[in-house]
């Protein structure tokens, strides 16, 4: 059911200078802080001229962007704005189709003219709704899950293909030309799948298991499993939360915690090889989980959410951070996504909001820009026997990264850097 009810209000902004504006639920105050309220996904369309989150309570939002428009505000024009009642909690969510990497071009923000655009609700109740988002009727609803559909994925190759996994220890390939016939089933994780993503030349598919801290990969051309990056070598207690492929699809980037730290690993998926990680390391024992993660569209950076900051923003390979939102041990935060044309991150939280955060923009250097459209085509085992000299080739394949770095820690007078 489509409504076009507002359910949100634009909260006045903190002091925190990367904080452009924050979206509050609004809802009873019998079920403010119970569960229930939480956003566990966001996302923007590919074109970024929408954006969708999960209200909580099985309520999804769907909203023009920009939010603060001048039109959409003098109410001269109808944002469109309108809420899907999904009659379940929604704990994933994805827009799709998305357009391959050579027709998504940078251009100016504008809503669709056609009714081609998709978002793709997954339930606690282990069923995906599929809802065409200009005319808000819902297309068709996917059954075969038998848990908690965790997370979403279009890939990048303008096809109707979904990608789905769940907390039944499974990932489902559908097709939604096809009214959502199930191409595949894939079965290997022992536990809950928290997260999935796919490659950008939409080769491979990685998976992160929470409780059996697999990083699997699988193919999404054959459907069969690859392997196990983690191999169960590492022996202390710790969760997976979060995985991301790079634009280039040459590296990986998962995030796992456990009582005393939280790290990102950066993975090449072709050789199974951990090239480098970033910890944090906390006094509050098991105060400090890490959530989410996601790439930068053009690559150079990483947006983490974590229990005592909003936001964090990393430049693989360096110490420290980019920028940093204030401590805030309420910061709540659970998912982040990055606007398509960079610039904005989005981040929902437990109490059921979402905060846009100005992110930095920098020009890619020329050799990133090289670097990038190489290896979106060349995968590492093609790389490797080029008669390149070997600070280029190390360059080319991530291995100029340093293998160990740490956090910078910063004191309560550090707002924000960047």
């Amino acid at each position: 059911m489509c409504s076009t009810e507002n359910n949100a209000e634009i909260a006045p902004t903190s002091s925190d200078p990367a904080l452009i504006l924050e979206l509050k639920t609004r809802r009873p105050p019998s079920l403010v802080g119970r569960a229930g309220c939480e956003t566990w996904s966001v996302d923007f369309s590919p074109d970024g001229a929408w954006f969708a989150w999960s209200m909580g309570h099985g309520i999804v939002w769907v909203v023009a962007w920009p939010l603060d428009s001048e039109d959409g505000q003098n109410g001269e024009t109808d944002r469109g704005d309108k809420s899907f009642s999904c009659g379940h909690p929604v704990w994933g969510l994805a827009f799709g189709p998305r357009p391959p990497k050579s027709a998504a071009v940078a251009r100016p923000a504008k809503r669709p003219s056609n009714n081609n655009l998709l978002l793709a609700t997954g339930l606690e109740n282990g069923v995906i709704k599929i809802w065409n988002v200009l005319t808000g009727i819902t297309v068709f609803d996917l059954h075969g899950h038998e848990g908690v559909v965790r997370d979403l994925v279009f890939p990048q190759n303008g096809t109707l293909t979904l990608v789905s996994s769940s907390r039944d220890k499974t990932l489902r390939i559908w097709d939604l030309a096809q009214k959502g016939k199930t191409v595949q089933v894939l079965s290997g994780h022992k536990d809950w799948i928290s997260c999935c993503c796919v490659s950008s030349d939409c080769s491979m598919i990685a998976s992160v298991g929470r409780f059996d801290r697999m990083v699997c990969l699988w193919s999404l051309r054959s459907y069969t499993f690859i392997r196990n990056l983690t191999g169960g070598t590492r022996k202390t207690l710790y969760l997976l939360s979060s995985c991301d492929f790079s634009p280039d699809g040459a590296l990986l980037a998962t995030a796992a915690f456990s009582g005393s730290s939280w790290w990102i690993d950066l993975w090449d998926p072709y050789t199974a090889e951990k090239l480098a990680t970033l910890v944090d390391y906390f006094e509050d024992y098991g105060q400090n989980q890490i959530s989410s993660l996601q790439f930068s569209p053009n690559g150079l950076h990483l947006a983490i959410v974590t229990d005592d900051r909003a936001l964090r923003i990393w430049e693989p390979g360096k110490t420290g951070m980019v920028m940093q939102t204030k401590a805030d041990r309420d910061s709540n935060g659970l998912c982040c996504n990055y606007h398509p044309q960079g610039g904005v991150v989005a981040t929902g939280t437990r109490d059921g909001h979402v905060r846009f955060w100005r992110a930095p923009r920098r020009v890619p250097s020329l050799c990133h820009l090289c670097r990038s459209i190489l290896r979106d085509s060349v995968s590492t085992h093609q790389m490797e026997p080029l008669p390149l000299p070997k600070r280029i080739l190390e360059y080319l394949t991530y291995r100029n990264i340093p293998e160990r770095l740490k956090t910078c820690p910063s004191s309560e007078e550090e707002e924000w850097e960047g």
